[in-house]
């Protein structure tokens, strides 16, 4: 199947020149049984010129067309976009009529049946282009317009909108009129909700979710509540520009493939972030985070909007940014920045050192498929960091003050790179920062700097001794260094003697006295760098890590040796025993989390040969059974789930955990909730521990969509052909009726490849590098996404893989967004294989 042209910029451009849009009227008839949906679409607007151009549109069936209230022949629609050919400068009106399909891969509007209790539910994710699969439109984000919208649904059902929806009888229900909006950022969620509502500071709030879900999001409806009250109100401290919407509702929608999606007013969240089971402080810190996020929209994309896709750091990048930074200073969370270090910095780290990176702010997006790749690591981790840093140099005043007036100049219009860092620079008058420069070293350029220690001693402790920070790379940084004395009273523990900021480059630091044990440049991670330590430094971090007194300062250096692996400078075994000797007095559940989940997933599965991995499994699970003996008093439960979880994976014997699983508990605590139990059953699928009778019983015992998932990965991960085959089949058919929704292609996918199955599987993987080309075709761009990502075969590690994945790129033609997931795939896989050739030093 050829896929649908996609928009570029220059016919954006074009487009832009020659009409402008005022008003849409949209009405959707969502009754009109399981497959399609009605949607008829009126839109107002003005040629500035004669000419033609074109509206997009992805029907099932388009049934009439009218320009101007006469007829158009809807044969004339070509793909998605139907020609407006010969018009005159002036008011038009153009009405479409449309049977439209809904989706089973969160594009467009999705649409689910929930196993427990078969209640249907509906939601929009209009993004990108995927507006035109539920109204024609004018599709690109600088064409903003106001929208009215009318929808008919089932009896019994709610519908959700960007602003205050009103039920007019009969099922009919209408929304408030916007204001302007692109089209991207329109959003409706329909069906028998669970709704919790409430009022802030005269503003209508709203929690939404599935009825199956309703106990789980009532029993932490007053800690969404207070952060979400909490943020709203930090942001109009930071913000001269009130809130611009008339409600603020969160859905918790399910099957949703991002963390979350800004719709003014009307904000949905995949809803896995209502738990149905135990969970860490630090994964609430996420939810709260995810929320912080995603109000901070509201201004950053939503009042203001990117004008093409080339700024979509204008929305993510401060976004990210200014969730941590916000549910810092509001809430009870006050270690967020840890978090964000050890987990998504790395994220960023990783895309920025993959051949397919590129600027945060990049001058070539020139298409809406090449601006879908760019929503990764780089986009949201990297500019964050860059925005962090970007603080730290000018100073919060100045940076607060440029952001207020850039709200002034464009609030509900269109913006640029250029026009923010004029607004920037305005803020930042009476300094002697160059914004445009730094604009140009950190938005415009690829790649990680590195950042290396370098210590010369004097002769005797009256010389003192000098430091150099030395860079690899071209960007300003103004940095931290921490330098850290041993405490000869308390063993491995370091006490911090000095913290000196310094700017890089620069000329060297020359101090008095003895050099400290530990130097540590970027303590506090206040920029954007990779970091290696002094010699003597990196021998004292091994050996004392966790004696490092912030834990934000050891996420810097667990970073500095994670990126060592990933670069062959560091023998994995080394990591390992890092693992091993500082993480059972690790005090900050992110930090061991992050740690674990590396050494596990990445360096014990993939860096480490298949002959030494049962050793690695055994360390992993040596560690957590420490982790477990530590926590017995329940003084911290987060902790205690984070060992029981790692241990299960990396489980290389059935007894322990079947004995779990049958009795329904971990001894001494926790009881196994759902998450828990389908984790064991997936490592026991794994270890050829279970069949298929006791994967349908737990399903039995557990038909929720969550159990669905649990047991598709279960059923894929048995050691078994027929299982193979079956699981394969599912995953790369042929035929549409057969196809699997979003999430359970991705539960059949993980569960498909296992380490311990290679040569079950070895069959499997030429067959992967030819089918996938056709399958991403044919399913669309979040299927092809979930195709490069979950389904691609993680565990074959060795040059054929490399062979046939090369070969894919050069000849196979995968779409963009497979060819990205593969290109990442396979610099990873060379990255590793390098990781296995780095030799072991000795660790004590």
């Amino acid at each position: 199947m050829a896929p649908m042209p996609v928009l570029t910029r220059d016919e954006a451009q074009t487009r832009a020149r020659l009409i402008d849009v005022h008003h849409y009227t949209v009405d959707l008839d969502l009754t009109r049984g399981p497959d399609t949906f009605d949607s008829r679409t009126a839109i107002r607007f003005t040629a500035r010129t004669a000419g033609d151009t074109f509206v997009e549109v992805k029907p099932a069936e388009l049934r009439t067309v009218t320009l101007d209230g006469q007829p158009l022949d809807p044969a004339a629609l070509d793909d998605n976009r139907l020609p407006l050919t010969g018009l005159t400068e002036g008011e038009h009106e153009i009405v479409l009529d449309t049977a439209m399909r809904y989706s089973h891969t969160g594009e467009g509007m999705h649409r689910f049946t929930d196993p427990t209790d078969g209640e249907t539910y509906l939601y929009t994710q209009m993004f990108m282009d995927d507006v035109q699969r539920v109204f024609a439109a004018f599709d690109q984000p600088d064409l903003k317009a106001v929208f009215d919208l009318t929808v008919t649904a089932p009896d019994g059902w709610t519908v959700l909108a960007n602003g205050v929806t009103e039920h007019l009888g009969d099922g009919t229900w209408r929304a408030t009129t916007t204001p302007l909006l692109s089209t991207y950022l329109v959003a409706v969620a329909a069906g028998p909700w669970h709704s919790i509502r409430t009022e802030h500071r005269g503003l209508p709030f709203g929690l939404h979710c599935r009825r199956s879900l309703a106990p789980h999001l009532d029993a932490d409806a007053d800690e969404i509540l207070d952060v979400t009250r909490a943020c709203y109100d930090r942001y109009h401290e930071k913000f001269d520009e009130p809130y611009p919407f008339d409600s603020y509702d969160q859905a918790f929608v399910p099957e949703f493939n991002a963390g979350a999606m800004e719709n003014p007013g009307l904000v949905t969240f995949r809803d896995e972030f209502v738990y149905r089971s135990a969970v860490t402080d630090t994964e609430r810190q996420l939810r709260a985070m995810v929320i912080a996020h995603e109000m901070a929209h509201m201004w950053f994309g939503d009042l203001v909007t990117l004008k093409w896709w080339d700024d979509i750091w204008l929305n993510e990048s401060f976004a990210e940014y200014m969730g941590y930074q916000t549910l810092t200073e509001a809430t009870r969370f006050k270690d967020t920045w840890v978090d964000f270090g050890i987990s998504r910095k790395a994220w960023g780290y990783d895309a920025d050192q993959r051949p397919s990176t590129h600027p945060v702010a990049p001058e070539d997006v020139p298409d809406t498929a090449s601006a879908l790749l760019n929503f990764d690591g780089i986009s949201y981790a990297k500019g964050a960091s860059a925005l962090r840093q970007l603080v730290n140099w000018l100073g919060e005043k100045d940076f607060l003050a440029g952001i207020n007036t850039h709200f002034e100049r464009h609030k509900f219009g269109n913006a640029t790179l250029a026009d923010f860092i004029e607004s920037l620079s305005s803020g930042a008058s009476g300094t002697d920062r160059d914004v445009h420069a730094w604009a140009d070293t950190w938005l415009r350029t690829t790649g990680v700097d590195t950042l290396t220690g370098h210590v010369a001693t004097g002769a005797d402790d009256s010389d003192g001794w000098t430091l150099t920070v030395d860079q690899q790379g071209n960007r300003p940084h103004r940095i931290a260094v921490g330098l850290y004395d041993r405490d000869p009273e308390a063993g491995r523990a370091f006490t911090l003697r000095d913290r000196v900021d310094i700017d890089v480059p620069g000329a060297p630091h020359t101090f008095p006295g003895t050099r400290p044990a530990l130097i540590v440049p970027n303590d506090q991670d206040l920029t954007y760098a990779k970091v290696r330590l002094d010699p003597a430094s990196q021998e004292a971090a091994l050996r004392g890590l966790s004696g490092i007194p912030d834990p934000l300062t050891r996420a810097v250096v667990w970073n500095t040796l994670r990126d060592m692996v990933r670069d062959g400078q560091l023998a994995p075994a080394a990591y390992l025993a890092a693992a091993k000797n500082h993480l059972p007095t690790e005090t900050d559940l992110a930090v061991v989390q992050g740690v674990l989940t590396f050494a596990h997933t990445q360096v014990a599965d993939r860096c480490t040969a298949p002959a030494d991995r049962p050793a690695a499994l055994t360390l992993i699970t040596t560690l957590c059974e420490d982790l477990i003996r530590r926590t017995e008093d329940g003084s911290h439960p987060g902790l205690r789930l984070t060992a029981v979880r790692h241990l299960i994976d990396a489980a290389q014997y059935a007894d322990v955990i079947r004995d779990w699983y049958d009795s329904g508990a971990v001894p001494g605590g926790p009881e196994l909730d759902p998450e828990l139990r389908w984790r064991i059953l997936g490592r026991l699928s794994v270890l050829g521990a279970v069949d298929d009778a006791v994967i349908e019983a737990e399903l039995a015992h557990d038909p929720s969509a969550v159990g669905q998932e649990g047991a598709a990965r279960c059923h894929a991960a048995l050691p078994d052909p027929q299982a193979k085959a079956a699981a394969w089949d599912a995953l790369f058919t042929t035929d549409p009726d057969r196809d699997l929704s979003n999430y359970l292609f991705t539960a059949t996918a993980q569960g498909f490849w296992q380490p311990e199955q290679a040569d079950l599987l070895r069959s499997y993987v030429p067959r992967y590098f030819t089918e996938a080309v056709p399958l991403a075709d044919r399913r669309g761009p979040a299927i092809a996404a979930a195709i490069g990502r979950y389904a691609f075969p993680d565990h074959a590690i060795d040059t054929d893989t490399l062979r046939l994945g090369e070969q894919c790129l050069a000849d196979g033609n995968p779409n963009p967004s497979l060819r990205r997931g593969l290109a990442d795939k396979l610099d990873d896989l060379a990255r590793v294989l390098k990781a296995r050739d780095t030799q072991e030093p000795q660790i004590s």
